[in-house]
């Protein structure tokens, strides 16, 4: 029983570890299962899952961001430097 325990219940250190790990991999059956029944017991870990999407979902954002502010920078020197070829 001991055992059993043991697999199924985490600690929040290592269920923070697997709240990570499942923004950018795939978790085992396993892990799936352990984390599921840590955050139905621990609510701070539930947030800490709800958080950590926010926080990444806005990282994901502000990059497609910069990348459409990069676009507009070339495109704006693309047409001054056309402007120029044609009054030069």
């Amino acid at each position: 029983m001991k055992k059993l325990m043991h697999i199924l219940f985490l600690s929040c250190l290592k269920a923070t570890e697997l709240i990570e790990k499942k923004l950018h991999f795939k978790l085992s059956v396993k892990e799936k299962l352990q984390l599921k029944v840590h955050k139905m017991m621990c609510s701070a870990c539930t947030n800490y899952e709800k958080q950590s999407v926010l926080i990444e979902k806005s990282f994901e954002n502000q990059e497609q961001k910069s990348e459409y502010q990069l676009d507009l920078k070339q495109f704006k020197k693309s047409i001054l430097d056309k402007l120029n070829e044609q009054t030069g």
